[in-house]
């Protein structure tokens, strides 16, 4: 028996079908990234754009992604803070990228790039910028704050969120002494812990995920938090108001790095250049109204989301903030003071 002949149309067909397939059938990604900071929108608009799947898993500290990437586990694609990024490139933990299949770097603003944790940005691109201060809702409270002695004080007690973050905290307690927040040594660990025994009985939550709830809620009335969480705060509501401790505070710049296992760095360099599209980073912003560094996608945002002194800080606040640097095997003592703390 002679077998059919397939008509040619019907052969052409099945020909496109399967070039078609394999276009979109292109891999996996899987990224690992701080809780709420990637907007699903944006993660479909890559999986249908490029057919590329994307796993995600979260994490609410640089240590504890660090600890992960240490011990073992395999990603594709991470978003460290400065310090932590300079720690892994220590460490050789990340791997070279491939700037020229990154060309939308060209839109990120220059004073974010060629920094001294990366220098030519060899390893990281920038995904946001933010930084630590101090939310207050001033239908509750009628006095001043502006640095950390105003917000921890016995009166307040039961009433405070802060990050459940032990670098931010002992650099808040660092900075209420005049010590520069980098200058991490066993002395002043120890003038740290005499600061933080006396402020963190006064604390009601503690929460790195998402430290605007309790306010939101009325369950707390004044804390410190991620100034992202800080604008979406006062965009909900003008009684929020946002304070950089007028003693110094945090910057940070979270950006996206391949990790040294990474299978698929192909995939996260298309990854990184399709969240720098502005209307992509738009997108990220409009969720996580955190400082974009990129100045295409800014040109996209409201007048509104520009004002927001959360998001975009005038000068003499900008001025108060500073980045971290890696302490290496101190930040070990660091998580161990404040986790005996708390234990107390």
């Amino acid at each position: 028996m002679k077998t059919p002949r397939i008509p040619h149309l019907i052969l052409a067909a099945f020909c496109w079908l399967l070039t078609i397939s394999g276009a979109f059938a292109q891999g996996t990604l899987s990224i690992f990234s701080w809780s709420e900071y990637i907007p699903q929108t944006v993660i479909d608009k890559f999986q249908e754009s490029t057919g590329i799947k994307v796993s995600l898993e979260n994490y609410a500290s640089n240590e504890e992604m660090l600890a992960k990437l240490v011990s073992g586990g395999s990603y594709d694609l991470i978003q460290p803070s400065e310090y932590t990024i300079e720690a892994l490139i220590k460490e050789n933990l990340l791997q070279p990228l491939d700037l020229s299949a990154i060309p939308n770097l060209k839109n990120i603003a220059p004073e974010y790039l060629n920094l001294s944790f990366d220098p030519a940005n060899k390893y990281s691109v920038p995904w946001m910028v933010g930084s630590v201060g101090i939310v207050v809702n001033t239908a509750k409270i009628k006095e001043p704050i502006t640095g950390y002695a105003d917000l921890f004080q016995e009166k307040y007690k039961r009433r405070i969120v802060v990050l459940d973050d032990a670098r931010e905290l002992v650099s808040a307690a660092l900075g209420s002494l005049g010590i520069p927040f980098n200058d991490i040594t066993t002395e002043n660990l120890g003038k740290a812990r005499g600061v933080l025994a006396k402020w963190l009985p006064l604390v009601k939550v503690y929460d790195s995920d998402s430290p605007k709830t309790s306010l939101l809620n009325g369950d707390t009335d004044l804390g410190l938090v991620w100034s992202g969480e800080g604008a979406l705060l006062l965009r909900e509501d003008k009684k929020f108001k946002w304070v950089v401790p007028k003693e110094s505070s945090h910057q940070f710049i979270d950006s996206l790095a391949v990790p040294k296992k990474s299978k698929n760095k192909v995939n996260a360099e298309k990854f990184i250049n399709f969240i720098l599209q502005p209307e992509i980073s738009a997108l990220i912003s409009a969720d996580f109204p955190y400082t974009n560094p990129n100045l295409e996608a800014r040109k996209l945002l409201s007048p509104e989301d520009l004002a927001n002194p959360a998001s975009y800080p005038p000068a003499e606040d900008a001025a108060k903030l500073k980045l971290f640097k890696d302490i290496g095997k101190l930040a070990s003592d660091v998580d161990a003071l404040v986790t005996d703390l708390r234990a107390d």
